[in-house]
């Protein structure tokens, strides 16, 4: 795929097509501008045909190999950093404390959101609970889409003083020192 042909005129593409024939026996060269959307539907196809079939290693309809767990507590720690983005740095992580299935198929689940300051906590919570309340509302909407049930979710914010610095914490959040 050469791209941004549209940056250089049709002569400098014909030579730059001949010199990459030249250099190795490709079975096709597609010139292309992404930028444009120029002669980009053939990318895909091009590349589909020249890939080797392999084994399914999951089913058709799996979307992420995660457990459910651990995607709730992300979807948590999503909403809180974008509701609060001019306030709380990304040192917030989430827990799951319980997760569990009622007879009727609705979930129960309990997190904890974990900061690093007491200010931290004060923002996270806001003025009467409301932020927190919307944290939890926008989380719990998003969960029940992706679990296709209703939800029931509990919030909690606790503080815990640099626990991005430390190893333990970090493992038992779900992280390692290169996620944060």
């Amino acid at each position: 795929v050469i791209n941004k042909v549209d940056t250089v005129d049709k002569d400098e593409i014909l030579k730059a097509i001949d010199t990459y024939r030249k250099l190795y026996d490709f079975d096709e060269i597609i010139p292309c501008s992404a930028l444009r959307n120029q002669n980009t539907e053939d990318i895909i196809p091009s590349i589909l045909k020249y890939l080797p079939y392999g084994p399914m290693y999951y089913d058709e309809d799996t979307i992420t190999d995660q457990p459910m767990r651990q995607i709730a507590a992300e979807l948590i720690r999503e909403k809180a950093l974008r509701m609060m983005s001019d306030e709380i740095p990304h040192g917030i992580a989430v827990t799951i404390e319980r997760m569990t299935e009622r007879d009727n198929g609705m979930f129960d689940i309990d997190a904890t959101i974990i900061c690093e300051r007491e200010s931290h906590k004060g923002i996270v919570i806001g003025k009467g609970g409301q932020m927190l309340k919307r944290i939890g509302t926008s989380a719990r909407i998003e969960i029940e889409n992706l679990m296709d049930t209703k939800v029931n979710l509990k919030l909690w914010v606790k503080v815990r003083k640099e626990w991005r610095d430390s190893e333990l914490y970090m493992k038992n959040y779900g992280y390692n020192s290169k996620d944060i």
